[in-house]
């Protein structure tokens, strides 16, 4: 395995990309961008299902923060995956960085369980539904602290 990622940090556009001043930064703007649309959209939408402004309506706040929160998912990981290549050896060898990655997965899996709810997520099962909220706080606030350590240790 340690080979492929060094083959790949080694790879003329990861190089690259590693050594420019300026596609770097825009790179990780990019992820940080992904991340702010990512729990921009999945706090409120979580805090909602918890219970916070039980007077606003479910179902049109579901519909934009979801699109939202997938729309920065899918840019914080193309993002995250070119930042990832850059140091891959070392990223593979960090326990921060592998425990990151596992609650990305699982906040990912707990989202779409929670999105192919009955009724669009909206309806029936409101414990399962604060259960999944609760799950997603947590994991991603968890994946936001861990994805600060990584680049400190």
């Amino acid at each position: 395995m340690e080979a492929w990622l060094t083959i790949l940090e080694a790879a003329a556009p990861i190089r690259a990309l590693r050594e420019s001043v300026w596609v770097y930064p825009l790179v990780n703007a990019g992820h940080v961008l992904g991340v702010a649309l990512l729990v921009g959209g999945i706090v409120p939408l979580d805090l909602r299902l918890l219970g916070a402004w039980a007077t606003l309506p479910l179902e049109p706040l579901w519909r934009v923060l979801t699109l939202s929160a997938a729309a920065g998912l899918a840019l914080a990981a193309t993002c995250g995956a070119l930042l990832f290549a850059t140091r891959a050896t070392e990223y593979a060898a960090s326990s921060l960085f592998l425990a990151k990655m596992a609650i990305v997965a699982a906040a990912t899996l707990n989202a779409l369980a929670l999105r192919h709810h009955p009724g669009g997520g909206t309806a029936g099962r409101p414990t399962r539904l604060r259960i999944g909220a609760a799950l997603s706080l947590a994991g991603w606030s968890s994946a936001l602290v861990l994805g600060r350590l990584v680049g400190y240790f």
